[in-house]
């Protein structure tokens, strides 16, 4: 840990609670009556002295909140208030062209060692990261107004829950907060003299105001090419400098609900995943709670909001991208979504695709670098068959269907409260969550992995997990489309070495013995051989989620294959698909010679992870490899609509 004056020693002390004697030279904002943890004010005071904002603001969660910071920011230029007919009490933002993503060549994790970080992350020592952040962070908010943003991470007092507290001087981060965590007062309350929390800490690294008294004008969208995002994982704290996008700014979201949070989930038992959480039910009534990880842009709104194709089934959303997951006093698997909002990818999103999000973005919603139509509402490629004849692209300039360039980001978002989501499931904000019966791995693939397989068990299903590959999307840097590993969906996400992230979940695993859930892996984008997606996806994701419960209940057979576990003739229900016995049969086809490529791939990318990987993990990828050699039918066909059994017949027990 830094043993800096600037950087607090979070929760190393006791102290106790306020009132504490007047710091000199900080501002009377600084001081808040609600504040009993005398490291949150010493700590706020420290950012104050390093910083400089001329004015500090505490948000308290108060109703006028939004509209008193919205107002504001429309009156700077910082949004633009979208047609209060089409678009209720919504807003638009254009982020500076250099500002549009997340920034993994400039995320760090501070941990004491490189070998607690591991090889998937970069990286930084805590005592040079802090140096310069502090040189960096040093009177960097002159001129601009410090929010300061207690929060809950899951609801305030759940079983599960956490908090934080971050200081920023940009209003559309501070404004953001409020949709994604649950800010305010009631958290703040939650921060006893001894109670843990977690420290954000950002800026833009844009100062309106030199020492010498010095201004310059504002723009739109401040940030500083320089950018910094680092994690100090002991010190429970995120510095975050430069950018002002998505979550390098929004600290609540993957730097602390996921690389922090790791951490505390690793020293804490439980687990912090790049999941959704969806409940399930059957004609019959029978409720399954599915987690289920992809990488970022693969489809995990559209599967948490899902509007099934199968009559009487009933898919209701709990989470789209974050779930924490903690061992219950009765031995299952509980999660909770910790967040109070959805951060989705605009671009493809429309009624076909995912109505639910189209619905619960009409109002009351942050939209982020899309294209502006003539009359005031919102545009990206995919939201309409045809585009409007003109727009105001996401850098505001004029747009027409012959530009040649994108009307808007493809990475670009909207931000909205998880309230407005028709199929959100009462039991979203449960204190203790809801029981996980099924996990679920997927990813971009257009080959190899089939339809659905089930993992044999909880360890194969770690193996499966930490294998996952998936096709670059716009959402993560580099080229568009490039196979790369992403195990678990978290491989920017990790706060600490994957292969230990790896034991943790072996570890988790043998605590919850019979009742731990059982492991599947998916693929909604396999393509034939003329390029065109095999599955039609969508609505009918249902019939592979439907499959997935039967075999939690008992209620479904299932038989070998290399790979696991696949459906057998008859148990997914296809009635009413138009698939063709040889589309069926790609879409569960293993062939032997791609897959001992994909293993050496994954010998290669074990290598490259050292001596962390777990033995188990090992054992499998050679038992696959032996499967693969010695399955000269490895390439026969999936049972079609003739019924034609295949494989050797398993059934699990319920």
């Amino acid at each position: 840990m830094s043993t800096l004056t600037t950087t607090p020693a979070l929760h190393q002390h006791r102290y106790p609670p306020l009132p504490v004697p007047r710091l000199p030279d900080v501002p009377d904002g600084v001081w808040h009556h609600g504040v009993a943890n005398r490291s949150l004010a010493e700590w706020v005071a420290r950012i104050v002295r390093l910083a400089r904002p001329d004015d500090v603001v505490w948000l308290t969660g108060a109703d006028d909140e939004w509209e008193r910071l919205t107002t504001g920011m429309v009156e700077s230029g910082a949004l633009l208030r979208l047609d209060p007919a089409l678009r209720p009490d919504s807003f638009l933002a254009r982020s500076d062209p250099d500002d549009v993503a997340r920034v993994e060549d400039r995320t760090f994790v501070c941990s004491r060692t490189a070998r607690e970080a591991g090889p998937t992350n970069n990286w930084w020592d805590p005592r040079e990261a802090h140096n310069e952040l502090d040189r960096r962070f040093a009177e960097s908010m002159r001129g601009r107004t410090m929010y300061v943003v207690p929060y809950s991470m899951g609801p305030v007092g759940g079983a599960i829950s956490q908090l934080g507290v971050q200081v920023t001087d940009s209003a559309y981060a501070a404004l953001s907060l409020t949709v994604m965590a649950r800010v305010g007062d009631d958290a703040l309350a939650e921060i006893g003299p001894d109670t843990p929390w977690v420290a954000g800490v950002h800026s833009v690294g844009f100062p309106l105001r030199k020492g010498d008294g010095t201004r310059r004008e504002d723009v739109p969208w401040p940030s500083n090419p320089v950018k910094y995002i680092a994690h100090f994982p002991e010190e429970r704290a995120i510095w975050s400098y430069g950018s002002g996008y998505g979550g390098n700014a929004l600290l609540s979201k993957k730097c602390f609900a996921l690389r922090i949070a790791s951490v505390l989930g690793r020293d804490g038992g439980w687990l912090a995943e790049h999941m959704l959480v969806l409940r399930l039910t059957s004609p019959d009534g029978r409720i399954t709670h599915v987690a289920a990880a992809f990488p970022s842009a693969c489809g995990k709104t559209n599967l948490a909001m899902l509007q099934p194709t199968l009559p009487g089934w009933r898919v209701e959303t709990i989470g789209d991208d974050i779930a924490w997951l903690r061992p219950g006093a009765d031995g299952r698997l509980w999660a909770i979504n910790p967040e109070a909002g959805f951060f989705g990818v605009a671009p493809g999103t429309n009624e076909a695709s995912n109505p639910v999000a189209v619905d619960t973005i009409r109002k009351h919603t942050i939209f982020t670098n899309v294209a502006l139509t003539d009359d005031g509402d919102v545009w990206w490629e995919g939201r309409t068959p045809e585009p409007p004849a003109h727009l105001t692209d996401w850098r505001g300039q004029d747009w027409t269907p012959g530009a040649g360039r994108p009307a808007a980001h493809p990475n670009a978002r909207f931000t909205v409260p998880v309230q407005q989501c028709r199929t959100l499931a009462d039991s979203w904000a449960e204190p203790d969550g809801v029981p996980i019966d099924a996990i679920v791995f997927g990813g971009r693939r257009a080959t190899n992995v089939p339809l659905v397989t089930e993992a044999r068990d909880w360890t194969h299903g770690v193996f499966v997990g930490a294998t996952v590959s998936s096709e670059t999307t716009a959402a993560q840097e580099g080229a568009l489309g490039v196979l790369r590993r992403d195990p678990f969906g978290m491989l920017p996400f990790v706060g600490y070495d994957m292969g230990d992230h790896w034991q943790h979940w072996l570890d988790v695993g043998a605590r919850l013995g019979e009742h731990a859930p059982r492991i599947f892996q998916v693929n909604w984008f396999r393509k034939g051989d003329d390029g065109s997606f095999l599955w039609p996806g969508f609505g009918e994701n249902v019939r592979v989620l439907a499959w997935i419960a039967d075999r939690v209940h008992g209620a479904a057979d299932a038989e070998e294959t290399g790979l696991g576990l696949r459906p057998v003739a008859g148990a997914l229900d296809l009635d009413g698909l138009t698939l063709g016995d040889d589309t069926l049969a790609a879409l569960f086809a293993v062939d032997p010679e791609s897959w001992l490529d994909e293993c050496a791939r994954t010998d290669e990318f074990f290598g490259q992870l050292g001596e962390s990987v777990p033995p188990e993990l090992h054992e499998h990828l050679a038992a696959l490899r032996s499967r693969l050699w010695h399955d000269h039918e490895g390439t026969a066909p999936h049972p079609s609509a003739s019924r034609t059994t295949v494989g050797t017949a398993v059934t699990r027990a319920a």
